[in-house]
């Protein structure tokens, strides 16, 4: 009975313990979450450039550490300050526009089947109803204006995760020798002998999803970026840099694009507005189709319905940091899952 009462006051004695830590240490479990993922994804190039210092673990770390500062936080940085400073003036100038009253439809709207004629209807009705285009004004415009304004606070959130995962990188970078071995003694304690295997499954998924996420933004962005210059549209290359941050996002790439072609065709250059939604349908959203499966499929072949669950829920859980670490932590789960099922098929 006396061992039974010891055994009972161990168990919660580390209960509370684990809780404690837990506790103190939440604030910080995304910026630490995501300084895992990138020090993972970015292992390569730390392990050649500590070579190239001649093992000086404090200067490779410290390197790696700013050079991930000023090529990912410090444009994300000025994005979300100038998302935050334009929103008004923006907001401002299309109510202007709005409230100035549309021009007449052009008269091949009236053409297009099905829906040209009442779109064509309508759109006389806003240019020549100042009610209606009231109405209109608050029904589009508030809503759209909040919308921005909580995007730039978390992407501005999101910043601030991000310098602070950048700073715990440090540290990550300089003991991760150390840390992997303790790792590796601990994976052998709860999985044995294929800890090794364990972990480098981890290693894969984690490069592979963040390899989808990030060459698939680099791509559509640079697509996107193309195109707005053929057709004119002013600040090609912010909206190239805007395509990419929300390619990380369902049906992100769209409402740039799309808004570019409203653009458009509201200037009158109807061509250069059809051709922006080929452009956008076919090679900036195709690219999303082509290139995020190839790149994942190489270390993992997690279901795309995970990768828009892990999104969506990890912005949710993480905020906008969340769109990495939630199709890595699902993609990790699924892989030790397919790995462990197998392993007790064949045993």
């Amino acid at each position: 009975m006396e061992k039974r009462f010891e055994y009972f006051a161990h168990l919660a004695v580390l209960f509370i313990l684990v809780a404690g830590c837990f506790l103190v240490l939440r604030p910080f479990l995304t910026a630490t979450l995501l300084a895992a993922v990138g020090c993972v994804l970015t292992w390569p190039l730390y392990v050649w450039l500590l070579r190239r210092m001649k093992g000086r673990q404090n200067i490779a770390a410290l390197t790696m550490t700013l050079s991930l500062a000023l090529v990912v936080i410090l444009p994300l940085a000025l994005v979300a300050y100038n998302l935050t400073d334009n929103v008004t003036t923006f907001y401002d100038g299309i109510k202007q526009a709005v409230e100035a009253g549309p021009p007449e439809p052009p008269a091949w709207l009236k053409r297009v089947p099905i829906v040209g004629k009442s779109v064509a209807e309508y759109w006389h009705l806003i240019a020549t109803s100042r009610e209606e285009t009231a109405a209109l004004t608050k029904r589009l415009l508030e809503p759209a204006k909040n919308y921005l304004l909580a995007g730039g606070i978390l992407l501005g959130q999101g910043v601030m995760e991000m310098s602070l995962a950048a700073f715990i990188s440090f540290f990550f970078y300089r003991d991760g020798v150390a840390l992997v071995r303790f790792l590796n003694m601990a994976m052998d304690r709860v999985v044995g002998t294929r800890a090794a295997n364990v972990l480098g499954i981890i290693n894969n998924t984690v490069r592979s999803v963040m390899y989808g996420l990030l060459g698939t933004a680099l791509a559509q962005g640079f697509v996107a970026t193309i195109g707005f210059a053929i057709a004119g549209v002013p600040a090609a290359l912010l909206l190239g840099v805007a395509t990419s941050l929300l390619s990380l996002l369902p049906v992100g790439p769209p409402l740039i694009w799309g808004s570019a072609a409203i653009w458009l065709f509201y200037q009158g250059t109807v061509g250069w507005g059809i051709f922006m939604l080929l452009w956008g349908f076919f090679l900036i959203s195709g690219v999303d189709n082509v290139v995020k499966p190839l790149l994942i499929s190489r270390g993992s072949n997690l279901p795309f319905i995970l990768v828009l669950f892990g999104v969506l829920g990890g912005v949710l859980a993480f905020g906008f940091v969340g769109v990495f670490i939630g199709p890595t932590l699902l993609a990790v789960g699924f892989s030790l899952i397919k790995e462990w099922a197998a392993r007790d098929s064949m045993g």
